[in-house]
């Protein structure tokens, strides 16, 4: 977790450097538990898994980890921005083709995906009578790895792929009046009706008031949904979904 805080910390430092002065730093991490569901369905044996075939995932609970940091300065006209890390595994199993070669039966199959969100951001509202609201664009960046295992008559596959997806992002967040406690939601989406993905969450914070330092803790739900249809070539309805909770920190 230190070495993915770390890193993010570094890459908005280095995009934001000579541009703007710090007026607040945020930070935080923790373990998100999924709960996977749903398949994905491939006719033309291309994409990530080259498959002619079905993935079924076995919708077994499983904790990853997520990171995130948010950094606001005073020039109005320059986004603020918020960087973000999380991990996601499934397991199920894929039937039909893969790599051109046929599963005799079903192979047991794993998922996992790091996705790096970069989000440029605006405040159309800045705590104002205690309420913000930001509005901005999110680039995603999916990076899957997924491994077919060996059966008797299959050998085995494995494939990595690398996806940017834009995305619209709005949060808005809430300070309780004469309290410490935060209640925040904010959603990542892109759809054209027919496809559709989002990342949404909504959480509950509390902040310790120190001095300089405000360390803090939260707990939410995170949902993430991929559906796509694209006649028969392929059809896709994956859900990750489950409660988090974290560490904040800020200056």
């Amino acid at each position: 977790m230190k070495k993915i805080l770390s890193t993010l910390a570094l890459g908005a430092v280095l995009t934001t450097a000579g541009s703007a002065d710090f007026l607040r730093l945020e930070m935080g991490g923790g373990v998100w538990q999924q709960t996977p569901s749903g398949s994905a369905t491939r006719t033309d044996g291309d994409g990530v898994l080259d498959l002619d075939g079905t993935y079924t995932s076995a919708e077994k609970k499983s904790s990853e980890a997520y990171a995130w940091l948010l950094i606001k300065h005073p020039i109005p006209i320059i986004p603020n921005l918020r960087v973000e890390y999380v991990s996601i595994s499934d397991e199920g199993t894929t039937e039909g083709k893969v790599g051109g070669m046929q599963i005799p039966g079903s192979a047991p199959t794993t998922m996992d995906v790091k996705e790096y969100d970069v989000i440029p951001y605006y405040n159309l509202l800045d705590n104002t009578f205690w309420i913000t609201l930001d509005l901005g664009v999110d680039v995603k960046v999916v990076q899957s790895d997924v491994v077919v295992s060996a059966v008797t008559g299959f050998k085995g596959y494995s494939s990595k792929d690398t996806t940017v997806i834009p995305l619209l992002y709005v949060r808005a967040r809430t300070e309780l009046p004469t309290t410490n406690i935060g209640l925040e939601a904010d959603v990542k989406a892109i759809t054209d009706g027919t496809n559709t993905m989002y990342d949404a969450r909504a959480k509950i914070d509390y902040t310790f008031d120190f001095a300089v330092l405000q360390p803090g803790i939260e707990v939410g739900y995170r949902m993430q949904k991929i559906k796509s249809d694209d006649g028969e070539k392929s059809q896709v309805n994956l859900d990750y979904s489950g409660v988090y909770a974290g560490l904040m920190l800020r200056f």
